[in-house]
């Protein structure tokens, strides 16, 4: 397993709709599961967020609670339930029973679990078929430790004599670090990516005890267990010590109100005024530290999401509904009335938008802002990125080809290797100084010998005409070059890729759709290492307004963002202020005007 911190690449509330189906999906997956079993880890009423990661995999979370289910192709059937959830539904999946503690300190160390090291029941081997999800207990409590996929059939592993590996495990308890009290992903959970919940400590076990997760490869998986099912002490590792030293006093929880803490429990209880107050808190809270007079005009659902969940107290859910207000829009005009903002309702789309602030209302003058200290290693980390974002340079490049091979071979240069147009051109320069071909009555011009006359013009003539014998001297390396083969080279930070041919250009493209409505298509974005899924979150963001992503029709491998509106000249200042892109590499459509 890996230490390496794995960014989430969007975090977003299910619909009504997404959350249905997402029960759905899961009680096909877990048909075992009764409907008060999804209440418990699915709640109808709750809010679930669901975090998407780079390498597309996705994990479904209770809003201020833990993460619950889990999936590692981003097709939405094959979902695996967290050890928390197991921990609220023990039988939602079958279970192996290790045969002792001291296998267990592998297993949450990332090894797999191999056969030898599980306890057969007196009942007899279970029956399971290759590819179903398992967990992972030990003995004297119920609560699993770990989630997997088993990798061969009981019968394939009866015929192997019960030997070789039974499990890969997929997600152990305490696989991961945090140190801020966010579900921060590690490339130990599915091959890239983990989750826990670092406020569940055990009671002989102290919150410091995460940090010393010890890294084991899958190369030592198989030394994790030998063939009598012990464990091998030459692997033995303090850190990991101290976390199993925590696992039998694991607990399942009785009761959902004793998991809360004090304030949790608290916050979940307030009462509507004390949801009101709490709202006009949020707002001013945010139009102090986040909102700024750029922003504006601002939707409704981006000043709510952006902007006023994120300032909310921890462990708190904030929900609209449960205010006098009901809605968001009335909670909106609300603070209008009273002169706080300035807001207008949308009509076509019917939706509230926030057209600026009056910094000089009594209430916004008396409000004292919370100081939210940022992490010096996260401010830095922030200024790394944004300057390795800018940080992006496009050469042409030049590789000699056959035509011009000799010119490079006589003067013993490179064949494999990229040419600036200025290190081409001295290259040929060099050939004229070595074979003195330099016109004595004009030296602006050079005499062309055989070998310099085919590597500029052979096959390029026209037959029947006469090759020249003599080239300028201003004209000798753009003759050059046009003979080899060009290629471009993109860098951007750590990143630089080398492909062939001549750099393809950014195109921005608006055009009306039905409704007279305008849609701002953005294409061309691999060549200079943007990925379009990342900026269209960053584009919704920056705009409020809906993005997606599609592949273009016939190339495989390239995709268009499209923006909803039409932003086409903020759009490419954007793209040259914050990702540092060439103004002569993009190109302009506006086809709305006539």
């Amino acid at each position: 397993m890996f230490k390496k911190p794995v960014d989430v690449k969007t975090v977003q509330r299910l619909s009504g709709a997404d959350k249905k189906k997402l029960r759905r999906t899961a009680k096909e997956r877990f048909p075992q599961a009764s409907d008060a079993d999804l209440d418990a880890i699915l709640p109808p009423k709750g809010e679930i967020t669901l975090a998407k990661y780079p390498n597309h995999a996705l994990v479904y979370a209770i809003e201020g609670e833990f993460p619950m289910i889990f999936n590692i192709d981003a097709r939405g059937h094959d979902l695996f339930p967290t050890v928390y959830a197991l921990w609220k539904v023990p039988h939602l999946l079958p279970a192996f029973m290790l045969k002792g503690g001291e296998v267990s300190r592998y297993v949450i160390g990332g090894a797999d679990l191999m056969f030898p090291g599980i306890s057969i029941p007196p009942e007899g081997f279970p029956s399971f078929e290759a590819g179903q999800p398992w967990a992972v207990k030990v003995p004297g409590n119920p609560a699993p430790i770990a989630v997997g996929i088993t990798t061969m059939s009981s019968t394939e592993a009866l015929k192997a004599g019960l030997r070789g590996k039974a499990l890969r495990i997929l997600h152990y308890y305490r696989d991961m670090d945090s140190a801020d009290g966010r579900y921060v992903p590690n490339e130990g959970f599915f091959e890239d990516i983990v989750v826990e919940d670092p406020n569940f400590v055990s009671t002989s076990q102290s919150p410091d005890s995460a940090e010393g997760t010890p890294e084991v490869t899958h190369e030592s998986e198989d030394a994790a267990v030998d063939s009598s099912g012990t464990a091998d002490p030459g692997v033995h590792n303090e850190a990991t010590e101290e976390i199993t030293d925590g696992i039998n006093e694991l607990k399942l929880p009785e009761d959902k109100s004793t998991e809360q803490a004090p304030d949790e429990k608290e916050h979940q209880n307030l009462t509507t005024e004390e949801i009101d107050s709490l709202l006009d808190k949020c707002l001013l809270q945010a139009l102090y530290t986040s909102i700024k007079e750029k922003d504006f005009p601002m939707p409704g659902s981006t000043l709510w999401s952006n902007h006023i969940l994120p300032c909310r107290p921890p462990g708190v859910t904030l929900d609209i509904k449960k205010s006098s207000h009901k809605k968001l829009s009335k909670w909106l005009q609300s603070k209008s009335s009273s002169g706080l903002i300035s807001a207008k309702e949308d009509k076509y789309k019917k939706e509230v938008i926030l057209l600026g602030i009056n910094r000089k209302h009594p209430d916004y003058m008396a409000f004292k802002p919370e100081k939210r200290v940022q992490e010096p290693v996260e401010q830095e980390k922030a200024v790394a990125e944004s300057s390795v974002t800018k940080q992006l340079e496009v050469a042409e490049i030049y590789k000699p080809s056959s035509h011009v091979k000799p010119i490079f071979m006589a003067v013993e240069a490179d064949m494999e290797k990229y040419y600036s147009a200025s290190e081409a051109s001295d290259v040929v320069f060099r050939y004229v100084e070595k074979e003195n071909l330099v016109k004595p009555t004009d030296k602006a011009k050079v005499i062309l010998d055989v070998t310099l006359c085919d590597a500029l013009y052979k096959g390029a003539i026209k037959k029947g005409s006469a090759y020249p014998t003599e080239i300028h001297k201003k004209d000798l390396g753009s003759t050059l070059l046009n003979r080899m083969q060009v290629h471009h080279k993109v860098t951007r930070g750590t990143q630089e890729v080398i492909r062939k041919g001549a750099i393809r250009t950014i195109q921005i493209m608006t055009e009306r759709r039905q409704g007279n409505k305008k849609m701002t298509r953005l294409s061309g974005l691999e060549c200079f290492l943007m990925d379009p899924d990342s900026l269209a979150s960053e584009l919704q963001k920056k705009f409020a307004c809906s993005t997606t992503t599609a592949e273009l029709p016939g190339k495989k491998g390239q995709y268009e963002v499209l923006v909803q509106g039409g932003v086409i000249d903020d759009l490419a200042k954007h793209l040259v202020d914050h990702y540092g892109v060439p103004k002569r590499y993009i190109e302009v459509y506006d086809k709305t005007k006539r």
